[in-house]
């Protein structure tokens, strides 16, 4: 049960779902998520820390940039299992096809020259 519990903790949030369910369109860095969620940076990265700290996600750096995905090849038996699980749960909530709509567009080269980056 203990390795189970901060996970199911992890899925007891909102904005965390709807962050395992835009990674499950395509990988994504912080500043997509942020621009789709609508939450500062920090608060975003608090978010994808509580999901890498319980390996549902992981980061992998390509080039300059650091992108999160989901663990679908973990071998840790709850996030096996649930991982499937959370991808057919909220297809008919308007939020969540909201977002995957928005991570279709979300452009992180424009986010970072409109933040002067």
């Amino acid at each position: 049960m203990s390795d189970c519990l901060p996970i199911f903790k992890a899925l007891g949030d909102r904005n965390r779902l709807r962050i395992l369910k835009m990674l499950e369109v395509k990988p994504l860095c912080v500043c997509e998520i942020k621009e789709v969620l609508g939450l500062a940076a920090s608060t975003t990265s608090k978010h994808l820390s509580i999901l890498k700290e319980t390996r549902l996600v992981f980061e992998q750096k390509e080039g300059k940039w650091v992108n999160y995905h989901l663990n679908r090849a973990s071998q840790i038996g709850c996030i096996r299992d649930i991982l499937p699980l959370v991808q057919t749960w909220l297809d008919d909530d308007a939020l969540c096809a909201r977002d995957r709509e928005k991570v279709q567009t979300v452009d992180r080269n424009a986010i970072c020259a409109e933040q002067g980056m």
